[in-house]
């Protein structure tokens, strides 16, 4: 029977050199590995991501692709890539979908699941 699965993962980091706390402008990067957990190849076609931050300001993000791709992948190969993304608070997180279409015409959704966003402690 034919599974259809991608699996998610996301490490961040916090862009000091572009930030500017000052002006309440927080810069972050986020790298995201998507691999095909399933048993069928299947494409990423668009993604849909909800952004919080600290005040609970919620952004909503729709568009085709990830970084001007639409990788096609066989089951156990995996996609990396790395975007950004900038709030006006030192905190926040970032969710969503990929929208999938398998090989056999079969449409999925892959979770992505809750990260946080956070600049950290620093010693004055």
């Amino acid at each position: 029977m034919a599974t259809y699965e991608f699996t998610v993962s996301v490490k961040t980091r916090y862009l000091e050199e572009q930030s500017e706390p000052e002006r309440a402008h927080y810069v972050f990067a986020y790298t995201v590995t998507i691999k095909n957990t399933g048993s069928v190849a299947a494409q990423l076609i668009s993604r849909h991501w909800t952004i919080v931050d600290a005040v609970n300001h919620v952004q909503e993000v729709r568009g085709l692709g990830v970084v001007g791709h639409q990788p096609l992948l066989q089951p156990g190969e995996q996609f990396e890539y790395t975007s950004g993304t900038a709030l006006n608070t030192p905190h926040g997180s970032m969710s969503g979908n990929y929208f999938c279409v398998a090989e056999d015409g079969e449409r999925f959704e892959a979770k992505i699941p809750e990260f946080i966003l956070s600049q950290p402690r620093t010693l004055h």
